[in-house]
């Protein structure tokens, strides 16, 4: 199940990044992108920023790598429930 979950993550990562054109012209700009990321088209980086994050985290998942690494920074927070 963590594959078919990794590649539908992969997918639309994939997506985000390829069509990031489209998603601009049917959304519009985001105001945060525009200010932070870049003069013009912090909106299209934006979209390809989370387009690769999400394939990364897509990829970290599937392999199982994922859970170690949240399970690392937060489990200083959460001893006592444990």
């Amino acid at each position: 199940m963590r594959f078919i979950f990794g590649f539908i993550g992969i997918a639309v990562g994939f997506l985000l990044v390829w069509k990031a054109d489209w998603i601009l012209n049917n959304f519009g700009h985001i105001e945060w992108a525009e200010e932070h990321l870049s003069t013009e088209g912090g909106t299209r980086l934006f979209w390809k920023l989370l387009g690769l994050l999400i394939i990364i985290l897509s990829m970290l998942y599937m392999f199982g790598i994922l859970q170690g690494i949240i399970l690392s920074i937060f489990s200083s927070m959460f001893r006592g429930m444990a």
